[in-house]
């Protein structure tokens, strides 16, 4: 393992965070405040409380989430999106470096973004909602496991995009109406049974489910099965990236 490679790709792209700090961090923590704001202290006061836990508590997890999801994503495509565009990634592909090396560097940084940011966003939570954390491993497991996943997604989103615009279509088409009916906002156990199983189909559920319990140890879906769905989405994320490497696919042509 070239510890040398991973870190240097590590360092350089980290370092792009800091040289546009107002808009890698601030942005996103302003914007998700404003979540808490809204939904949390203004209409969150006058909603009742859902498996007995406050309607501004209970948002906490699934606002983290959607921010996570959306970050990893954009982190990961436009850090290797940039390279196939300049025509530098064909130096980094032509250097002494497996692409496994590669991929931790590059998704290393996108997830490290991702989890600072939403240990930001947490912190920025308790100015407006008071809440707990019952099992504060688990929260951080699942917080690591999620933006890594979604680091390797995004990194696949920037090999496939051929233009600015499709780095966009998947965060903003797909992802985030999935999160918003993920159970962001509400529980699932709420929705007509019909709906209810329709919603399990939505793999963004067992994402925000698992890390809800992580804080209330309150679940819409089995831990365990939310757990699973995650590795299995990463499983299926590292298998894809393996045949890109192995064929090329859009990196060598």
């Amino acid at each position: 393992m070239n510890i040398h490679a991973i870190r240097a790709i590590y360092l350089f792209e980290m370092a792009r965070t800091w040289r546009t700090l107002l808009q890698s961090i601030a942005s996103p923590v302003i914007s998700t405040s404003l979540y808490f704001v809204v939904f949390g202290s203004a209409i969150g006061s006058r909603m009742v409380e859902i498996d007995g836990i406050s309607y501004g508590a209970f948002i906490i997890p699934g606002l983290i989430m959607l921010m996570l999801l959306n970050e990893s994503i954009s982190n990961a495509s436009f850090g290797i999106y940039m390279p196939r565009f300049s025509g530098t990634i064909y130096e980094v592909l032509s250097a002494p470096v497996s692409y496994v090396e590669i991929v931790t560097g590059y998704v290393g940084a996108a997830a490290s973004k991702s989890i600072i940011l939403g240990l930001l966003i947490l912190a920025t939570a308790r100015l407006f909602v008071d809440f707990h954390i019952a099992h504060p491993v688990w929260m951080v497991t699942f917080l690591v496991l999620t933006a890594v996943t979604f680091s390797l997604f995004g990194f696949i989103i920037g090999v496939w995009a051929d233009g600015f615009e499709k780095l966009q279509i998947i965060p903003m088409m797909i992802v985030t109406p999935l999160t918003f009916l993920g159970g962001t906002f509400y529980s699932v156990n709420m929705l007509p049974p019909v709906w209810q199983t329709i919603t399990l189909f939505n793999p963004v559920v067992y994402l925000i489910s698992g890390f809800r319990w992580s804080f209330y140890g309150v679940a819409d879906v089995n831990v365990g099965i939310s757990l699973g769905m995650t590795v299995l989405f990463m499983v299926l994320c590292v298998g894809v990236i393996h045949w890109i490497f192995k064929t090329g696919y859009r990196l060598k042509n």
